[in-house]
């Protein structure tokens, strides 16, 4: 079983950032606070279901993942970790820019970068690397909820190196805003959250941030516990 509690590396705008509200206000649930949020009008037109079709993501809050969750190795504490997250942000580093647009990905809609930023590619590949000396060895049971029978032989090495298939060059940034939906419902909520998004006027986005969010057992939704602005190169 999954220890707890469980601790991830998230991408995460700022607490009164606009993209965070739009993301909490669709998800219904601010990390930065815990507290629960009242729907948008439009999502609840388009989607009278919304609570359900945003329940998985709501449960991570609005993110961008760069280390998935985890949790701690045997003698590793959270204070160990929140010094390591102080360090590796105060590290230079070209600080990655994307230009965002609303799209699906996997059969679920996020916030993503409409191309590739290979400086984010190596962001993200650092926190795998300086972050692994914190996650417990990958137990039989978790690697079988990953259903490694569906993975690519990479995305398997991945998960057995890694502790989870999606990184290195299967990462792919994206900040959750539904579950998966089937193609006949995805074109109109599709529609709707490119509506929204657009109101933000959101031409570029700098990941200038890393977060630490933390769940404290199976039933708790993660929320933020620290954040650290990356340092970058002069």
């Amino acid at each position: 079983m999954t220890g707890f509690p469980r601790y991830a590396i998230y991408f995460a705008a700022g607490a009164d950032d606009a993209l965070s509200r739009f993301g909490a206000g669709l998800l219904g649930y601010d990390a930065y606070t815990g507290d629960e949020l009242p729907f948008p009008g439009d999502a609840l037109h388009v989607a009278a279901d919304w609570r359900d079709i945003t329940t998985d993501p709501r449960k991570y809050g609005f993110h961008g993942t760069l280390k998935a969750p985890m949790a701690l190795a045997l003698g590793r504490t959270e204070a160990e970790l929140t010094a390591a997250c102080a360090t590796f942000a105060g590290k230079a580093r070209p600080i990655p820019v994307i230009r965002p647009i609303v799209d699906s990905i996997s059969g679920f809609i996020a916030v993503i970068p409409a191309e590739p930023v290979e400086v984010l590619q190596q962001l993200a590949a650092d926190c795998v690397r300086d972050f692994d000396c914190f996650r417990p060895p990958l137990t039989a049971e978790d690697r079988a909820r990953r259903k490694p029978e569906k993975l690519t032989e990479r995305q398997r090495d991945y998960l057995d190196r890694w502790g989870y298939p999606y990184v290195m060059e299967e990462f792919r940034f994206h900040m959750t805003l539904t579950g998966r939906l089937d193609a006949e419902r995805r074109g109109p909520i599709l529609e709707m959250l490119r509506a929204r998004f657009a109101g933000l006027k959101l031409e570029t986005l700098a990941i200038d941030r890393i977060t630490l969010f933390k769940q404290h057992d199976a039933k708790a939704r993660f929320r933020i516990t620290g954040e650290w602005m990356l340092a970058p190169a002069s």
